[in-house]
């Protein structure tokens, strides 16, 4: 792929010549205005000329055209989520902390082995283990591709999420929606290509780094939509106008954008300014009809959860998820605030609260996208930035019965569902006590390599030019796609 070349020319233009092209623009911007038609095609499609969100081909053929990623802020227990160890049940309260002491982040509160707080039992055609905490998803199993051997390389939130997202440890990158929508664009040219849907109760740790765009165009960086009121803030004047007014104002906007551009080719991040707010002023129509989950049936809205607690929240942003998915917005990530799969105290109590909130809306999701016939080309992910110790933390007053776990890089669990994917596997495996991924691994590279490839992108050629390197999203670490799991 082409590398972005960030290097442009730029000329001034005196005040008297920019007097003179306006002065012959104005009457053609009110002729516009007077026949009260739409702003002027630019470009096939009715995309501006230049336009960096496009929609272009794949490299080779997608077996996904969408992605909602659902991330489980703080790093969900695998072992009492998807992977069931007998070994902790039989060796309950046994020291093992020594064996791994240079793993463990709380060393003054690590504890002995800890069996899970919750049943597992075996379900769908697949026979796919579940925890008891999660009865919703367990009826999905037959579409999840589950990996059990997942692993990355730190122990911290902070630089772990920055490998998750972006292919580093540190802040700067572009994100993974960031690379998507870069390499494959937007088919829907009214509304983002990148939406994010975050908690109305606070942002995720890292903030609004976890959807930047790095060192690509700003127009491919993450756009926050609300799930309750103003869907986009500042999208609309504060004071209502004369209707005759905004066309008109946009056509002699545009123009001059035009000319501003034409007197510096090459501009790229003028280009994609320019841009943005074009897209701004389409999304005045777009974005609020999106978002409106009013205009489903009840029986959608109670299939999401809609209307009771604790789901409300996260269904309405799953249901929404859905209807951007319909209207042809590339990549969706949803976030819960804060990181409420952290459960280093409280396991029993707090991972099933995080359960709560999450599992109804997910199952509603895979429920609709089926019914809709939209799973067969969209892919949700699930998963967060690393997985949990398989001994006790234990909390200031050293109380068993209020214990959690510590972070843990060595093993993790994530699964796939719908474009591309097969349903009702299992994928690599951790040792007896899940500490690690010990066969068949993949690495967060490999995890990225798989989504890009199902999208039809190819993680090696997808690359830009930034400080003399061709940067990718996985970087210089070997990668590979997880084909196992491609259907």
């Amino acid at each position: 792929m082409t590398a972005w070349n960030p290097n442009c020319s730029d000329r001034t233009v005196s005040r008297r010549a920019f007097g003179l092209r306006v002065s012959t623009l104005l009457p053609a911007a009110a002729l516009c205005g007077l026949r009260g038609g739409e702003r002027p095609v630019q470009g096939a499609g009715g995309v501006a000329v230049g336009n960096p969100l496009a929609p272009r081909l794949a490299p080779r053929p997608p077996r996904a055209r969408a992605i909602i990623q659902l991330f489980m802020n703080g790093g969900p227990s695998q072992m009492d989520l998807f992977d069931p160890k007998p070994e902790l049940d039989a060796h309950h309260g046994e020291a093992y902390f020594p064996k791994i002491a240079g793993e463990v982040e709380n060393v003054k509160d690590a504890g002995a082995l800890m069996r899970s707080p919750f049943r597992f039992s075996q379900h769908g055609d697949c026979g796919m283990w579940v925890s008891s905490a999660l009865p919703y998803t367990a009826r999905h199993v037959d579409q999840l591709a589950l990996i059990r051997s997942l692993h990355t390389t730190n122990i911290t939130h902070e630089p772990a999420l920055y490998l998750a997202h972006s292919g580093r440890m540190i802040s700067g990158h572009p994100s993974l929606g960031s690379w998507v929508t870069w390499g494959l664009g937007s088919e829907n040219q009214n509304l983002p290509a990148y939406v994010v849907l975050d908690d109305p109760l606070g942002l995720p740790i890292n903030g609004v780094e976890n959807w930047s765009a790095g060192y690509l165009p700003a127009n491919f960086q993450g756009t926050r939509f609300r799930s309750q009121g103003a869907a986009v803030l500042n999208l609309r004047p504060a004071q209502p106008e004369p209707e005759l007014i905004p066309p008109v104002r946009s056509r002699l906007i545009a123009a001059l954008d035009e000319l501003h551009r034409r007197d510096r080719p090459g501009h790229e991040q003028l280009s994609a300014r320019i841009a943005s707010y074009e897209l701004a002023a389409r999304m005045q129509l777009s974005a609020g009809e999106a978002l409106d989950v009013s205009q489903e049936t009840a029986a959608t809205q109670k299939l999401y959860g809609i209307g009771t607690e604790p789901t409300d929240s996260y269904g309405r942003r799953c249901l929404i998820a859905r209807r951007l998915v319909e209207r042809g917005v590339r990549f969706i990530q949803l976030y819960i605030n804060a990181q409420i799969w952290d459960n280093h105290t409280g396991l029993a109590k707090d991972m099933q609260a995080a359960c709560d909130r999450t599992d109804l809306p997910i199952a509603g999701l895979l429920t609709d996208l089926e019914q809709r016939g939209l799973l067969d080309d969209t892919l949700v992910v699930w998963g967060g930035e690393f997985g949990r110790l398989p001994i006790a933390q234990l909390p200031a007053d050293k109380d068993e019965q209020k214990a959690g776990r510590d972070h843990n890089k060595n093993a993790g669990v994530c699964w796939f569902a719908g474009g591309g994917v097969k349903g009702g596997m299992v994928h690599g495996t951790t040792d007896d006590l899940g500490f690690a991924a010990v066969e068949d691994r993949v690495g967060i590279p490999d995890w990225h390599a798989t989504i890009l490839h199902l999208l039809g992108l190819d993680h090696l050629t997808l690359a830009v030019d930034h400080g003399g390197l061709p940067e990718r999203l996985t970087g210089v670490e070997p990668a590979r796609v997880v084909t196992e799991i491609l259907a």
